[in-house]
Formats: structure tokens, sequence, C-alpha cells
């Protein structure tokens, strides 16, 4: 390959992962064609998209970039796996589709800097979103206060029944 058409490819990656900062790395290789087809449709309904890179112009166009770790897991056919919320979602469909696709291969993942290796993948597909791990924050945070105000709401009603008793029988 010519080293106008090399440029031209890194700088194709360049624009295309410019606002993305993790995804999965897996190999398709031996995905059918019919599979394949199948694979991209399940995920563009959920606005995640595959992109197969060539390594070592992966690897020039990522460096600098949030994806320059993704780097570690570049190795022999790659297509990296990403859009939709964040890395997560995308684990969780690819690991649901490799259900069905048995051929598909997980080299990696990349999430907020953090690499995960082959085996990891699928422990990051059972981590909460960013979304999901905000509305846990906020059910433990308002768990003990929604407590308190029962109790002291429970309490105020026992003191007003009291009360209301004691003016009953003071009539």
């Amino acid at each position: 390959m010519s080293k106008p058409i090399k440029n031209l490819i890194t700088e194709s990656y360049r624009k295309r992962f410019a606002d993305v900062d993790g995804g999965v790395v897996i190999d398709i290789r031996g995905v059918e064609a019919n599979d394949n087809n199948r694979l991209r449709g399940s995920l563009s309904e959920d606005g995640i998209r595959v992109t197969v890179v060539k390594n070592s112009l992966a690897r020039t166009a990522f460096n600098g970039t949030a994806l320059e770790n993704i780097n570690e897991v570049l190795e022999g056919p790659s297509a990296i796996v990403y859009g939709a919320d964040s890395p997560v979602v995308v684990a969780r469909k690819l690991m649901d589709i490799a259900k069905e696709i048995k051929t598909i291969e997980f080299k990696g993942a990349l999430m907020d800097g953090q690499i995960f290796q082959a085996d990891q993948v699928e422990a990051l597909s059972k981590y909460p979103t960013r979304e999901e791990a905000q509305a846990q924050v906020v059910q433990v945070l308002l768990g003990p206060a929604s407590q308190i105000s029962g109790i002291l709401s429970g309490a105020g009603g026992q003191i007003a029944s009291i009360l209301e008793t004691i003016i009953e029988k003071g009539e």
C-alpha cells in the first residue's frame, strides 16, 4: 500500500473515531456473510457501529487520543465496535449476539481509559451504565431520607391521634 493511501486511511480513522472514547474489539474472521449482515443490522438498530481496521494504521491514528490504550488489544484481524451510550451497552449487545454467532471472538475493550482483556469483556457487560450507576447512587442517598421521613410522619400521626383522643375525652 502506498504512503499516500496509508495517510488517507489514517486520517479517515482519526475523523471517524474523533469523538469515540471506548469500545469493544472483536475478531469477526470466520463469520459468514449472512451472520455478518445480521450482526451489523442488529447493532445499528441500537446506534452501534462496526469498523474493521488495519491495526498499524489504527495505532498511528489513535496515538494521543482517548482510544490510545486500545492499541494493546489490536492484534490480528480486528474490528472495533463502538457507539451507543457506553462500551457497557456495546458489550451487552455483543454478548447477546455471540450466543447466536459462535465465531465472534472477543479481543478486549476500552472504557474510560481502562483496558479490559478478552476474558474480561463478559464482566464489563455486567457493569452498570453511567445512567444506571447514577440511579443507584440516588437510590442509596434517598433511601435513608425516605425511611426517616416515614418514621417522623408515622410518629407525628401517632401524636396527633393521641392529642385528638385527649381533646375528645376533655369535652
